[in-house]
């Protein structure tokens, strides 16, 4: 028999359901918050651990190791000397250019970044500091100006025009400047890992510890902001400065790395310093994750816009000082997709971050 159901009766059952549905929803929410907060704290705790402090040891490391290599050299000065130190140089470049993916914190506020890495050199300045009869000691480096600190001077005295010195043609005053200057980026990249590591208060426990009391991020927000803006002057950097300039003015000494011919390689680094920090590394959580988490389809275009950007470069296939006038629609091409990229992350990422990492 079909039983009929009276509309106080499906008022009463609906009423139930709704109160049940509101009662079991309610802890789902509960739990996903739980959740995001819990990843939100373990995405910088992966960044600061498996990203910025292993980069920064890295290069400490490897500017110890190119010191080492720059000493071998005055000491003994041969052909094949000179290889091992043009080889440490790019090792030690690729570590950098890598960790300018995350250039915030004490890299930024302690002018680290302009100490080692200021461009183009002037290189008419340089030989005239050579021929001078200024001393050249560790502590006369600290004080030159900012163009003739760094690696690019070395550049300039190790590989001459896309290697073509040879040991011989290196002079004693040339040895001995770049010895101070490579002395002089030894002791920034200690200085730089150490200010992210040591005891008792470092910056990697400003990072991990954000929105805790006595830090300097008062919410974990301000930390995810830094990095985003980070990423976003990257993209800026590489496509609008180190690229845009000498491609508009088709000058090839406006180019970042043009003795060695690494300019491509540092450009393409530090994309890909940029993905290893939205993506996370050594199997730790990536800024992907949160994004992942609550909107999947912005993570597919970042990731997919990233991956875009760091294979465009290979379209380059000539010096990139010669590529300003050879290869001027692929070098757009790339500017495009680090456009692309930079929108991207201005307009989606960074508004995501703002909205939904939240401390309660």
């Amino acid at each position: 028999m079909k039983k009929i159901i009276s509309s106080t009766s499906v008022c009463a059952i609906v009423a139930l359901l709704l109160s049940t549905s509101a009662c079991n929803k309610a802890p789902e929410a509960t739990n996903t918050t739980v959740e995001f907060t819990t990843l939100e704290k373990q995405v910088l705790t992966d960044f600061t651990n498996n990203i910025a402090l292993n980069s920064y040891l890295k290069l400490s490391v490897s500017a110890s190791n190119f010191n080492t290599a720059l000493q071998n050299l005055n000491a003994n000065t041969t052909d094949s000397n000179l290889l091992v130190a043009r080889t440490s140089w790019k090792s030690l470049r690729e570590v950098w250019e890598q960790s300018e993916g995350f250039l915030f914190g004490p890299v930024e506020d302690n002018d680290y970044d302009p100490n080692m890495d200021t461009w183009p050199t002037d290189y008419v300045q340089l030989d005239s500091l050579i021929t001078s009869s200024n001393p050249l000691m560790v502590s006369d480096i600290q004080n030159l100006t900012l163009s003739l600190r760094g690696f690019h001077p070395i550049e300039y005295i190790i590989f001459g025009n896309h290697g073509a010195k040879k040991a011989a043609d290196i002079t004693a005053r040339q040895k001995q400047y770049m010895v101070s200057l490579s002395s002089d980026i030894t002791n920034t990249c200690n200085a730089l890992y150490l200010s992210w590591s040591s005891a008792p208060v470092n910056f990697a426990q400003e990072v991990i510890n954000a929105g805790g009391t006595d830090t300097k991020y008062a919410k974990k927000k301000e930390v995810y902001v830094a990095m985003v803006s980070a990423m976003i002057d990257i993209c800026n950097e590489v496509g609008t400065g180190k690229m845009e300039e000498p491609f508009a003015a088709k000058d090839p000494q406006l180019v970042e790395s043009p003795y060695s011919g690494n300019s491509l390689i540092d450009f393409k680094n530090n994309i890909i310093g940029l993905q290893s920090v939205y993506l996370g590394v050594n199997g730790g959580k990536g800024l992907k994750d949160l994004v992942a988490a609550k909107n999947k389809s912005l993570d597919n275009t970042i990731q997919s816009q990233i991956t875009a950007s760091i294979n465009s470069f290979s379209n380059i296939t000539v010096y990139y000082e010669d590529a300003i006038v050879s290869q001027r629609f692929q070098i757009q091409q790339t500017m495009q997709s680090l456009a692309t990229l930079k929108s991207t992350l201005e307009d989606d990422l960074l508004p995501f971050i703002q909205t939904k990492i939240k401390d309660y």
